[in-house]
């Protein structure tokens, strides 16, 4: 009897267990920006141990910022306030707090949630082709259209082509696997 028991309980355990397979792709560093608000955005204190999404858009964008950001707010209602929205600019020239301020309202973003970050092209250089692994902040603007998620410990877990038509449910199944494991 106490062979089955094992396994009904074994079977019990492992169904409770939350998904915690998706791959790691690097460790997203500190660093400091300006928010939409004109406010210091410090991501150590922002951002760790917390759950996030990160995309690079510009405000002023007639290609797909728009759509990325609508996918943006999909998400914001969807997933629970302690998990954080990060939009950083390719374009830190022309989106200054007040324009990014502009945008968020527009696109209703949540003050608090939703973080739309500028600062000196070295910095947002470095996180999108360095640490995000997604392209260059330069003159052309052309940008990557991918999501990425980050988990609690500020390890990158996942990339989501914001044109495949199913990338916000993928994302999504995926944020809320790590927010509870």
């Amino acid at each position: 009897m106490k062979g089955p028991a094992i396994i009904v309980a074994a079977l019990l355990l492992a169904s409770c267990k939350h998904r915690s397979d998706l791959p790691e792709y690097g460790a997203v560093p500190g660093f400091t920006l300006t928010a939409q608000t004109g406010q210091p955005f410090d991501a150590a204190k922002e951002l760790s141990g917390r759950v996030w999404v990160a995309d690079f858009i510009y405000t002023t964008c007639p290609g797909p910022c728009p759509r990325m950001t609508s996918q943006m707010r999909r998400l914001q209602q969807a997933v629970d306030a302690s998990v954080k929205l990060v939009s950083f600019t390719v374009d830190p020239t022309h989106d200054t707090p007040d324009a990014l301020s502009a945008y968020a309202k527009v696109h209703h973003a949540s003050p608090g949630n939703w973080y739309f970050l500028t600062g000196p092209v070295a910095t947002l250089q470095v996180l999108d082709k360095d640490v995000f692994k997604l392209g260059d902040v330069d003159s052309t603007l052309q940008h990557s259209t991918r999501f990425v998620l980050i988990d609690r410990r500020m390890q990158i877990r996942g990339y989501y082509d914001s044109s495949e038509p199913d990338a916000v449910s993928r994302l999504l199944a995926d944020v809320h696997s790590l927010e509870q494991s």
